[in-house]
């Protein structure tokens, strides 16, 4: 692909499009919705595992070694493979 791909370009200028400020207001608007529907303690366990799953994620697409290293010190090798 090059540099310059016309779809490369299109996304990027659909990231630009998204303002610091929207993105905000987009977070701040889910917290509240999640906290209105669910209540405090409830909105502080979906973000701790939102949380997590977000660190996991970007774990294993950055590093595809990584998640099999996490896993088998989680669980011994050879316990479920």
């Amino acid at each position: 692909m090059h540099k310059n791909d016309p779809q490369r370009r299109q996304a990027r200028d659909e990231r630009e499009r998204l303002s610091p400020g929207l993105i905000g207001f987009l977070v701040g608007l889910a917290i509240a919705l999640l906290w209105v529907l669910f209540g405090f303690w409830r909105l502080l366990f979906i973000l701790a595992l939102s949380t997590v799953g977000y660190y996991i994620g970007v774990r294993y697409f950055r590093d595809r070694d990584a998640i099999k290293k996490l896993i088998d010190k989680i669980f011994p090798p050879g316990m479920f493979r």
